[in-house]
């Protein structure tokens, strides 16, 4: 979609939103519904946070709209939605969108509640009241980027669509989308009261596809109270959309929460309980819930992790100028715990080599593969050489360099 919006003369840029929100209902709100043991219900709840979410942005006026909030447009090539019957998104100010003026065409409500809706956790009770247990205002839209200009990294438009997470402005913006944008509801009584003395988090450590790793939830118990929580912790092998494939690691802790102090407690994560069930993406979405004993109430907290993934390292030897011959290697090690078996390894650099593919019957446990090729580029100038490995137990391992062909 950017390439056909540049041919036609029109600034385009690509955008990736992280812990991005799926507002099925236009509330400008994220609705998560947890049962009475505080465990998210996943047939009430509809709504998602996707890992990420792409959508495209053109520059361009709006005559249509007041005067400010021309510019940058968001613009969907791969819409989640309808819009007036139509699976299509846009185009809506990001101007707009940043100080919460919903009311603007297109699609400006759906887009706001993409980067910046609240997360709110609630529970039936069984007299029929509606319970709010937790706001979560931070999760959504936490990182905003495109590609910078003229380089391979990545320039962080975060501010471009949202004041600073917690400031005046940013809630002053929300107030004002709310009261723009959300179709009236006939809903029951709510009510909010939030157990504030005592704070939960969970920390996901890092780790390479095939290890294992642990998760560390903490308590903060800022009270003069003696508290014991019941926790549960849900470990789910998700697509980058949120969609759940499977439900890997369930387990529930008993804890006693001492007088003002910091409680944690780990959880390992082994390989074995993962390895089988992955998915391409090789992503994790875990929720952690706590019910306090003495209150009734909840707590909850979600995050997103994403496994690093070994990555293919890519040499050159010899002169790298046009129209000689100069030697390229690929080195790959087995970083799982079992032989990889039926490995596809391909190698290509426009203007340096054709599309190369080579098999490997098999790569045993920590193995280091090692494929040397020659080849003659012929065009000078900044070159890129990519390899990619792709076999049944890991997909979408990568490697790139840049090379400069010199003329001859």
């Amino acid at each position: 979609f950017d390439t056909v919006l540049r041919c036609l003369g029109i600034p385009a840029r690509l955008v990736t939103n992280y812990s991005s929100a799926h507002d099925n209902n236009a509330n400008l709100q994220l609705d998560f519904f947890l049962d009475e043991e505080g465990q998210v219900d996943t047939k009430f709840t509809k709504d998602s946070v996707w890992n990420y979410h792409c959508w495209n942005e053109a520059w361009m006026t709006r005559p249509d709209l007041p005067v400010g909030f021309g510019g940058w447009q968001v613009v969907d090539g791969t819409p989640q939605e309808t819009s007036d019957g139509m699976y299509r998104c846009g185009p809506a100010s990001v101007q707009a969108i940043k100080h919460g003026h919903v009311c603007f065409q297109f699609d400006a409500p759906f887009v706001y509640a993409e980067v910046n809706s609240d997360i709110v956790y609630s529970r039936r009770e069984k007299n029929g009241i509606q319970v709010i247990e937790k706001i979560d205002t931070t999760h959504i839209g936490q990182l905003i980027v495109t590609k910078e200009v003229g380089g391979d990294g990545m320039m962080e438009i975060t501010e471009a669509y949202k004041f600073q997470e917690g400031s005046e402005e940013e809630r002053l913006a929300l107030e004002t989308a709310v009261m723009y944008g959300i179709k009236k509801q006939t809903t029951q009584d709510t009510t909010y009261q939030p157990q504030t003395d005592v704070d939960m988090d969970f920390e996901v450590q890092k780790a390479v596809l095939g290890s294992d790793f642990k998760v560390t939830i903490s308590f903060r118990n800022k009270s003069h109270n003696y508290y014991t929580a019941t926790t549960y912790l849900s470990g789910n092998i998700v697509f980058y959309t949120g969609v759940t494939k499977n439900e890997f690691k369930k387990q529930c802790l008993f804890s006693f929460l001492f007088l003002p102090s910091a409680s944690t407690f780990d959880v390992v994560i082994k390989s074995s309980e993962y390895l089988s069930d992955l998915l391409d993406q090789a992503s994790f979405h875990f929720f952690v819930t706590a019910r306090i004993s003495e209150t009734g109430k909840v707590l909850a907290t979600q995050k997103a992790t994403v496994l690093e993934i070994p990555t293919l390292k890519i040499k050159t030897q010899g002169e790298t100028v046009a129209g000689k011959e100069m030697s390229v290697t690929v080195e790959f090690t087995n970083p799982l715990k079992q032989t990889l078996e039926n490995v596809t390894l391909r190698l290509e650099g426009p203007g340096v080599l054709r599309t190369m593919k080579k098999e490997f019957r098999q790569i045993p446990v920590n193995s280091t593969l090692i494929w040397e090729l020659k080849c003659i580029p012929n065009r000078p100038g900044l070159r890129k050489l990519i390899a990619s490995l792709n076999c049944d137990a890991l997909r979408h391992v990568y490697g790139e360099l840049n090379v400069q062909i010199q003329k001859p």
